[in-house]
């Protein structure tokens, strides 16, 4: 299974549609806010998508939680959690709703690590990055025993690629 995760595109609708083209077999796109779009946008069509702190539509949502396969994944801009300074908080809330994968995006800094068996990760941003030169994006593909974390510049180069071990699940 294959997610794409974008962020933090304010108001470059082109970029979106671009990033969905290279990645077509993805099972979901999703946008961790900042898109500065309106939600019935176009290229926001098929897109799990959230509220950022510079999204002004009422229709967006301060966070989703949706389940692909045996993932419980939930998204959030960030900037409600303080995400700049910390994940503790962010990493509560991940806790409190079950989350397996947490995607999230607000300070534009790509990144992404294993905490207490959740797999957050912030494909940092497709405009304004920050600590780094290159506009970027993520795909999580899912196997049964890891998280590939394959991290792209704006035009689909490779920059990295990340291996976590998929936690065991428990039911």
């Amino acid at each position: 299974m294959k997610l794409v995760v974008m962020s933090d595109t304010h108001g470059d609708a082109e970029v979106i549609e671009r990033v969905r083209s290279y990645h077509t077999d993805a099972q979901k796109v999703i946008h961790c806010g900042d898109s500065e779009l309106p939600f019935t946008h176009p290229n926001l069509q098929g897109v799990e998508r959230v509220k950022g702190n510079c999204d002004a539509d009422p229709n967006f949502l301060d966070e989703l939680l949706f389940q692909v396969a045996d993932e419980r994944i939930y998204v959030t801009h960030g900037h409600l959690f303080d995400v700049k300074n910390s994940p503790m908080r962010l990493a509560y809330r991940a806790k409190e709703v079950g989350a397996t994968i947490v995607c999230f995006g607000h300070s534009h800094v790509l990144g992404a690590e294993l905490i207490d068996g959740t797999l957050f990760v912030n494909p940092g941003s497709l405009l304004k990055p920050r600590r780094l030169k290159e506009k970027t994006f993520m795909t999580i593909t899912i196997s049964e025993t890891h998280y590939i974390v394959d991290c792209y510049e704006d035009h689909n180069n490779l920059l990295e690629q990340m291996v976590f071990e998929r936690p065991t699940m428990d039911y």
